[in-house]
């Protein structure tokens, strides 16, 4: 009920961080290649630490 008092978890700050980066990544990539693919390589980091957590958890 009351969601907003609730502690986000470690997974649920990186995911949101995943899909931040993933936009940002979207808006690069018409603009600056290189940096998008900073970006992306930023959020593929993310998405490991995210998939380890699920293993860890399993």
């Amino acid at each position: 009920m009351f969601s907003f008092f609730k502690k986000k978890s470690e997974k649920e700050k990186l995911e949101k961080k995943f899909k931040k980066l993933m936009q940002e990544w979207h808006q690069l990539s018409s603009i600056n290649r290189a940096a998008s693919d900073k970006k992306f390589a930023e959020a593929q980091e993310i998405a490991d630490l995210i998939n380890n957590m699920k293993d860890e958890a399993a």
